[in-house]
């Protein structure tokens, strides 16, 4: 059976939970690979509306090993408070398993991330606030927490004492904040031990295993390919990698054991946060994609920019991940709009790039090239095949396939789990 990996093609929030869907009861374990509690995903149920920000999708699909790797950055008290939400509401959450080498955010983390954000001005990045930057800073500096070191109270405390020694003074000297107690965190992380404890493996063992036992392994991103550190628009990016390459680093599997590459993109484009967005709209319309299309984001409620679709950031994506199949959403959200326009190049100062310019000012300033697609009046949301959509949105569809690098394997028609136009098999 294969390994798939999920990740998106733009900046975040283009409906990966859905993609996960898809997949469904095909697959056996689902892998959160990067980040932390800052992203979401949103998976509607039937009348049951789920929100996720820590927690791999998979945790609600029965049968399914839910799985955070060694990549991601854990808030325990994020963590718990998820498990105990689900619990509630009856989902088991037993099969959980967590890598004993991710690393772990803590209350120092959190409170560097929102005075920093505040000391930048009008020079921020858009951070969530959350601790992610810092933890991952910690761990690149070798000072970090992991999830084996609460099983360890001497190694803990330790590490705690030798990063609150540097820490401290910045928040005092710098910030005008006061010092953070070395007990108080230590005692806080010692207080998960017991939620931990059943749940701690070598995740790493545990997936090789899994495939080796022809078992289905999928691979869900937080955050997207325009938010990678490495390849998405620095410095308004998140601190890890969300590309397909992170998979292996954030799992402890080798690449060529991922068979199929999957990137969710919309049928238009958002973003959070501060940095460039060539087709950001700023008009009436913007406000009609940002309404119809519920564009606030799951984790910080943050209204989302708005603008049209961009097919050289869609090339683009396909490239760096080697894109087998995209799943495109919230089609449905165009229903009504008389002319689509979609990204096709940028201008930059009177020059045509066909694809992203490699220097971050040309982006900047780059100027989208339009051309125009017939829309559609047709509410879209019953259609369950591509031969039952408009002419107009198929027209739409495979227009965007033609520009985007790799084929279109499933579109969104509406919010509901069912509400979805499958054209090929995501697995095959």
């Amino acid at each position: 059976m294969p390994a798939v990996l999920i990740t998106g093609a733009q900046w975040g929030d283009e409906g990966k939970g859905r993609a996960t869907d898809l997949l469904g009861s095909r697959v056996d374990y689902v892998v959160k690979f990067n980040g932390g509690n800052n992203a979401g995903h949103t998976v509607v149920i039937g009348d049951q509306k789920y929100a996720l920000h820590l927690l791999p999708s998979g945790i609600l699909t029965p049968g399914v090993v839910p799985v955070i790797a060694n990549g991601v950055v854990v808030d325990l008290a994020v963590l718990k408070l998820e498990l105990d939400a689900l619990k509630e509401r009856g989902v088991d959450v037993s099969k959980l398993k967590v890598s004993a080498n991710a690393h772990v955010i803590t209350e120092y983390h959190r409170t560097l991330d929102k005075v920093t954000e505040r000391f930048l001005g009008k020079r921020q990045i858009g951070t969530t606030g959350r601790g992610i930057g810092p933890a991952y800073a910690d761990k690149i500096n070798r000072v970090g927490i992991r999830i084996q070191d609460i099983f360890d109270e001497g190694i803990l405390r330790q590490k705690v004492e030798a990063a609150l020694e540097f820490k401290n003074q910045v928040l005092v000297k710098i910030y005008n904040r006061r010092a953070i107690d070395a007990d108080e965190v230590v005692n806080d992380l010692l207080g998960y031990r017991e939620l931990l404890e059943p749940m701690v493996c070598d995740t790493g063992l545990l997936l090789h295993n899994a495939l080796k036992d022809d078992k289905t392994v999928l691979y869900e991103a937080g955050q997207a390919t325009m938010l990678d550190i490495d390849h998405g628009t620095y410095p308004f990016v998140t601190s890890s990698n969300a590309t397909s390459g992170g998979a292996s680093t954030g799992s402890g599997v080798p690449p060529h054991q991922i068979d199929r590459i999957i990137a969710v993109i919309k049928a238009y484009t958002t973003r959070v946060g501060a940095g460039p967005f060539p087709t950001e709209l700023f008009d009436e319309m913007g406000e009609f994609l940002q309404t119809k299309g519920g564009e606030f984001g799951v984790t910080t409620g943050r209204a989302r920019r708005c603008g049209w679709y961009d097919a050289p950031m869609a090339r683009y994506a396909a490239r760096i991940n080697g894109v087998t199949d995209f799943v495109l959403t919230k089609l449905d959200v165009l229903s009504g709009i008389k002319s689509i326009p979609v990204c096709v190049a940028y201008d930059v100062n009177g020059v045509r790039h066909d694809e992203m310019p490699v220097n971050q000012s040309d982006f900047h300033h780059a100027q989208p090239i339009y051309q125009e697609f017939p829309g559609w009046e047709e509410d879209i949301t019953g259609c369950r095949s591509f031969e039952e959509l408009p002419k107009n949105a198929q027209d739409y569809i495979r227009a965007l396939e033609a520009m985007s690098g790799a084929r279109f394997s499933a579109v969104g028609v509406g919010p509901e789990r069912e509400q979805v136009v499958e054209l090929h098999d995501l697995l095959s």
